[in-house]
């Protein structure tokens, strides 16, 4: 299959990633193994699924599809997918309207999907979230109470202690970045401008205890993109720079900290050490990374602004993100950096009850694997699964008075790499161990983010 502007092999729409044609439905899913009986909620992820016949110019502009499993006392009691019902899915609406101004609820709410004060969003970084019910219905979007006016990221953070919900949007018109916080009850208490210098694609960020951490990385907007229109106008360009800033919480200038060109789809986690440096973790591509990486999923890169893209360099590129660690000083201003990890992972998850705060373990996505990162050894386990078998993020799920950081679940949807079929794999997380996998009815086309939906508390 091509590309719909018919220059390259469309790897998006193929194979394991393939759209699926429709929503289906179905009870009593076989399980292998034994599942956690206090494993007892939905597992909901989020990923693009273009209609039949309407194929994507770029990964991450498909309608959004939710998948969910139904787990509850040891049993697998249904699985089901539904499309997320946007205006942009139901009606066509466009994000830009003809007057130029932004329809934020015209979106494929495709990215991620995720709790907070009862209410279930699926999101996409340029748009509103929309509510969903726990059977998948769509409510519609939320703006809460109309004072959420443009965009919300698709990587929220909820702060352990206190229960809010941290987030951001960025725009292609000023404000290019604005911060918000929800309370644990899901109001929306604080909207904060934030000055960087232009529109870029920040699609994730880091909070600690006391400080939230900005992305600032050269992936740009770029309006001769946005007019050809079709995929993300979007493109790397070394002009623009790399930077993390450090924003405290309670209110304060941004303290901006240079790094070496990179860019960073997702955070691990971060914190404050001892002496009061910030310590994040990600997954970071190199320039020339990025470069081979983006034109392989729709995007567009122009070599002419970068100078990363001649030949000799190219020729290195993986296309592949690695765990990378960067400890920002606010004492003396430096910024250290360092790699955590050789391999090429993806999807960074961990214990939500350690997020802002010191962690151990990391989990991330390999091509086959799943890996666990110990942080304080320096050393990282695998469950190899095999060529043809790819592994979605691994969501840790702790066990009910967990004594460890790492005791309880991850799970991850399997897909076989042909595309014929996927699993909900259950592993321990202590050691990576088998504990159960529930055979799903259909295949599951690799994704993006998800979350573990516990029922409530009777």
């Amino acid at each position: 299959m091509s590309q719909p502007n018919g220059t390259a092999p469309s790897l998006w729409l193929e194979g394991h990633r393939a759209p699926v044609p429709d929503e289906i439905d179905a009870v009593g899913l076989p399980v292998e193994g034994t599942l956690p009986p206090e494993l007892t909620g939905r597992y909901f992820r989020n990923g693009p699924n273009p209609l039949p016949g309407t194929p994507s110019a770029h990964w991450f502009t498909g309608p959004g599809m939710v998948h969910g499993v139904r787990l509850r006392d040891g049993r697998a009691e249904w699985y089901r997918n539904r499309w997320v019902r946007t205006t942009e899915f139901t009606d066509g609406a466009r994000f830009v309207r003809p007057d130029g101004t932004f329809d934020h609820a015209a979106v494929p709410a495709n990215t991620h999907v995720v709790p907070h004060a009862g209410r279930i969003l699926a999101l996409v970084e340029t748009g509103l979230p929309y509510e969903l019910t726990p059977e998948l219905d769509t409510v519609g979007p939320c703006d809460f109470g109309g004072l959420l006016k443009g965009g919300m990221t698709a990587h929220p953070k909820e702060d352990p202690v206190t229960g809010e919900l941290l987030f951001f949007g960025y725009g292609l018109v000023p404000p290019y970045l604005t911060y918000h916080r929800l309370s644990a009850g899901g109001r929306l208490v604080e909207s904060r401008e934030v000055e960087v210098p232009g529109p870029t694609m920040m699609h994730d960020f880091a909070v600690t205890a006391n400080h939230v951490v900005w992305l600032d990385l050269p992936v740009v907007f770029d309006m001769a993109l946005a007019r050809r229109g079709g995929g993300m106008p979007f493109r790397w360009d070394d002009a623009y720079g790399a930077r993390l800033g450090v924003m405290p919480r309670a209110g304060g200038p941004v303290r901006w900290f240079d790094v070496d060109p990179c860019y960073v789809f997702h955070v691990g986690n971060a914190y404050e050490d001892e002496a009061g440096r910030v310590v994040v973790d990600g997954v970071r591509y190199r320039p020339e990374d990025f470069i081979a990486f983006w034109p392989s999923i729709g995007g567009e890169s122009d070599p002419s602004a970068a100078t990363v893209a001649n030949a000799p360099v190219r020729a290195a590129a993986t296309g592949s993100s690695r765990l990378h660690r960067w400890t920002l000083d606010p004492a003396s201003g430096a910024a250290k950096e360092e790699p955590l990890d050789d391999r090429p992972v993806e999807f960074p998850t961990h214990d939500d009850a350690r997020t802002g705060h010191a962690h151990r373990y990391l989990y991330t996505a390999a091509a086959d694997a799943i890996v666990k990162h110990d942080l304080r050894s320096g050393s990282s386990a695998a469950l190899e699964l095999g060529p043809d078998l790819v592994p979605g993020e691994a969501v840790f799920v702790a066990a009910e008075g967990a004594r460890t950081e790492d005791e309880g679940w991850l799970l991850s949807i399997v897909t076989d790499r042909a595309g014929q079929g996927s699993e909900l794999l259950v592993l321990d997380a202590a050691d990576l161990s088998r504990t159960a996998s529930v055979r799903l009815p259909r295949r599951v086309p690799a994704g993006f983010h998800g979350s573990w939906i516990p029922d409530p508390v009777s």
